[in-house]
């Protein structure tokens, strides 16, 4: 095979850019080569974000990442940055539309959910699952919850020895949570599994994403088409029931969409992330295992620390605008390091270290704004159940090799880890001479 050099490597990804762009517009799902400026936000070394990211936080926390289809791309790394851009609702559109001229076998318009839209249509789609993501409503899960996760236990400790945790435990977790959640059937759980990681895989660009996008939203099309005739005692079957003549099919798969996306990956990286990290700091398992305020702080700085989602959906400027000291263009584009805000001093002193006694701050793991995740407390819930269980039943958890020999996802919107091969080693029953006597319960 012949091998390019650098400067080839970049003059034909140019030539294909700049081909994409001349032949009727942008349109994001036909191209396969991602520039490599591109690529900085979504790279690390281990859980760390690349130097690149910190320095261009530090000088400015403000910078043009590239300039490609004659528009800029400009990243934000600082955190007081990030807040302003999250928030601001009326110099930006999520809209991404425009730059799909197709995608797959599905028509552009059909792109729904959250994610990618804007005020009025936004609020109105956000209005109707809100009251099925606040604690109250999502209380009458938490039985599911604690059964999924202690049975997953019991698959892992059978493994033997050493045991895969994102295989055994990490994605079945929140992937049955998501599914019952949204009354996916059974039998389609296998198919709905298996379109989830390439749907934020950037080493095929937009063509592998808008394909595989386009292939979720198909299955779910039909699962909502199913359930128009005969609803479900899911959150489908339940829009369906409250809000069916409010919602186009197009919209309540967009939602569903939205729903598996922000409630399977994102949940499935965070386990098995942040059970590495617990592995490394023995302190923080013990934390976990005392439950109550303690754990909380402990998943709230795994939040922060880790940032599995890389960055905020794209912003496009709607006019020219004065971004901090920047001249940015009607129709740049925007991009929010999520991650690289977390690690921001200004956010938390000692920012780059994981810190399991910090004061829980207001980071940025879930966004911000209105277009804040919208099953925060959701994830919350499963990180809590799921670490604590860890803690208490395998307070000796070990990696089983060395840091070294992990492999990472090397180019992904959510970042994660192939696989955690761990020792779960069960925590030995206290004798009767250390075990407290009724009386001192």
């Amino acid at each position: 095979m012949v091998s390019l050099t650098a400067p080839v490597s970049r003059w034909i990804g140019r030539r294909l850019l700049t081909r994409a762009a001349s032949s009727g517009g942008v349109d994001l799902s036909r191209i396969s080569v991602v520039p490599k400026a591109f690529k900085v936000p979504f790279q690390r070394e281990g859980l760390d974000p690349r130097v690149r990211v910190g320095a261009r936080r530090e000088r400015p926390p403000v910078s043009r990442l590239m300039h490609v289809f004659g528009l800029n791309v400009w990243l934000v790394t600082g955190y007081p940055e990030a807040r302003a851009v999250l928030a601001d609702t009326t110099s930006y559109s999520n809209d991404i539309r425009p730059m799909v001229a197709s995608a797959g076998s599905t028509p552009v318009h059909s792109i729904g959910g959250l994610g990618f839209t804007d005020p009025p249509v936004h609020t109105r789609l956000r209005g109707l699952l809100t009251p099925e993501f606040t604690k109250r409503r999502l209380a009458r899960l938490q039985p599911r919850i604690e059964q999924i996760v202690h049975h997953q236990l019991d698959v892992a400790q059978e493994a033997g020895e050493v045991s895969d945790l994102v295989r055994a435990f990490a994605f079945p977790v929140p992937f049955q949570v998501i599914c019952e959640l949204l009354g996916v059937p059974l039998e389609e759980r296998e198919e709905f599994r298996a379109m989830g990681a390439a749907r934020f895989d950037l080493s095929q660009g937009g063509a592998g994403l808008f394909g595989a996008a386009s292939k979720s939203r198909e299955f779910l099309f039909q699962v909502v088409a199913e359930q128009r005739a005969e609803p479900g005692d899911g959150l489908i079957g339940a829009l369906i029931r409250d809000h069916g003549d409010e919602l186009e099919d197009v919209d309540l798969a967009g939602l569903a969409d939205g729903v598996f996306l922000g409630g399977y990956e994102t949940s499935a990286s965070m386990l098995a992330l942040g059970t590495l990290v617990l592995t490394q700091h023995p302190e923080a398992l013990e934390l976990a295992r005392r439950g109550g305020a303690e754990l909380d702080a402990v998943v709230e700085e795994l939040l922060r620390y880790l940032g599995v989602v890389q960055t905020a959906f794209p912003r496009f400027a709607r006019y020219d605008l004065e971004l901090f000291g920047h001249e940015v263009r009607r129709g740049d584009v925007v991009l929010v390091s999520l991650s690289g805000a977390n690690r921001d001093e200004r956010l938390a002193s000692g920012a780059v270290r994981f810190d399991p006694t910090r004061e829980p701050g207001s980071h940025l793991a879930f966004g911000h704004g209105f277009h804040r995740c919208v099953g925060s407390e959701l994830a919350r819930m499963e990180l809590r159940t799921a670490f604590r269980a860890i803690a208490e039943r395998f307070p000796d958890v070990e990696l089983a090799c060395s840091p070294d020999d992990l492999t990472f996802r090397e180019l992904s919107v959510v970042y994660g880890i192939e696989s955690l091969p761990v020792r779960l080693r069960p925590a030995q029953p206290r004798s009767a001479v250390d075990a407290p006597s009724r009386q001192q319960l």
